[in-house]
């Protein structure tokens, strides 16, 4: 008589933007704690830099009833001459890592809002086991570094493949599973 009851709930909508509220960007900041200062030990206690203070930060949330509800993913983005942009601190919660939009689709927006702002060059400092992720992604490799103890690629985005679209000062909703 009685619907099953769902035990494990697993958002399937996700609205990926620019961090607008105060509680985005404290989230953001935790998920980046979590993930570069414990879960990979790149940072002792924080990773915040003097790029946060001039950075734009970009969200993932995990939406309720079409609502945003939880950071599960972000990235920063910044310029750093005329038509120079930068991404760093791409970060995604363990939970909605497999699915593979969640940051696919960060790092579309992060590019396509950079290009709304004149950007001619797109650059990222891409940890090694993650290369091969952007390449699919129409990014280059140009040099391999070390940075933080770690192997890197110093990457560019191919901005052909990334056309900025006013839509996305809004956001991009993107739909998918995630694995309980």
């Amino acid at each position: 008589m009685f619907p099953e009851v769902v035990e494990v709930f697993a958002p399937s909508e996700f609205l990926v933007k620019p961090a607008r509220h105060a509680w985005e960007r404290d989230e953001a900041l935790g998920l980046r704690r979590a993930v570069f200062c414990i879960e990979q030990r790149l940072f002792h206690g924080s990773d915040l830099d003097e790029i946060d203070a001039r950075a734009t930060t970009l969200v993932a949330a995990a939406c309720v009833a079409g609502i945003p509800d939880q950071v599960v993913g972000t990235v920063r983005i910044h310029t750093t001459a005329p038509g120079v942009w930068w991404g760093s601190r791409l970060a995604v919660h363990p939970s909605f890592r497999s699915n593979g939009q969640i940051g696919s689709t960060l790092i579309r927006l992060a590019v396509g809002m950079a290009v709304l702002q004149g950007c001619t060059s797109f650059l990222a400092h891409v940890q090694w086991q993650n290369v091969a992720l952007f390449e699919k992604l129409h990014w280059t490799l140009l040099e391999k570094v070390e940075l933080h103890g770690r192997e890197h690629g110093l990457m560019r985005a191919e901005l052909d493949f990334y056309p900025g679209e006013a839509r996305f000062l809004d956001g991009i909703v993107t739909r998918v599973r995630a694995r309980p």
